[in-house]
């Protein structure tokens, strides 16, 4: 069975996502500019919402590059230990997307290290700064070491299906010491061959829709006419599409379970 992580940064859409059979949302804030942490008010109601779906929450003090200073740093233990503390009424996963590289361009091992102690037992994925890394094989290692539980990557291709094979030498090397999620350009029409080329078991995707605004008037600077939402249509089409397919992959990473 795959999996299927929709990413989002509309409250609403966690509903929409756990009705059209989601497994897992990755929570964000301005998606528009690569994804920052939500406000915690945000994670709060992400949790009240949630009934089954798993709740990974992105913690991305801003935007830009991945190398941080120990005042951004201390910022995202806080980030984490706040989100930790907060109510769960239906004891739904609450996991951690996260990531840290030094200047070099390898994994700052310290400080991802010290974020991952912070998230304590929660799950943790280490997110798309991955593909930065030159060395990705390598880095698979390291992470394994530093006990992240899923690594978010196209193994380095502008998208998960042109990565493929990449994909499927790192669902390879990792086993079932830790989990490959395939991220990049995935939709209802690729969705089962990426599964099917790659072994991967869990598949990362946007699903967004263009709705209107609410309010009257002239579009601003701040209200442009329109914003994005998360589809029910498209979640529910992938949901679909990988059901069944690459039955025979690898299971998901040790001591976790699919939400």
């Amino acid at each position: 069975m795959t999996s299927v992580e929709i990413c989002l940064d509309d409250l609403a859409g966690v509903r929409v996502a756990e009705e059209a059979g989601a497994d897992r949302v990755e929570l964000c804030a301005a998606l528009a500019e690569g994804g920052i942490t939500p406000s915690i008010g945000t994670v709060g109601g992400a949790l009240r919402a949630a009934l089954r779906i798993g709740i990974q929450v992105l913690i991305r003090q801003r935007p830009g590059d991945f190398v941080y200073d120990e005042d951004e740093l201390q910022a995202m233990v806080d980030d984490i230990h706040s989100m930790r503390a907060l109510p769960n009424p239906s004891g739904v996963t609450l996991g951690f997307v996260l990531g840290a590289l030094r200047a070099d361009g390898r994994i700052n091992a310290d400080a991802t290290r010290r974020l991952v102690a912070a998230c304590g037992e929660a799950p943790v994925t280490f997110h798309k700064a991955f593909d930065q890394l030159p060395d990705r094989a390598a880095a698979l290692e390291q992470l394994v070491d530093l006990g992240v539980s899923r690594v978010l990557t196209s193994a380095g291709a502008s998208s998960a299906l042109e990565g493929a094979d990449g994909l499927a030498r790192l669902v390879e090397q990792a086993g079932d010491r830790i989990a490959v999620l395939a991220g990049g350009g995935i939709r209802p029409a690729n969705a089962a061959e990426l599964v099917e080329r790659s072994g991967v078991r869990e598949v990362h995707l946007r699903a967004p829709l263009t709705v209107a605004t609410v309010a009257a008037g002239a579009p601003t600077a701040y209200d442009h006419g329109s914003r994005e939402v998360t589809s029910g249509d498209v979640v529910r089409a992938v949901v679909d599409a990988v059901s069944g397919a690459g039955a025979g992959a690898a299971p998901t990473a040790a001591g976790e379970r699919l939400a």
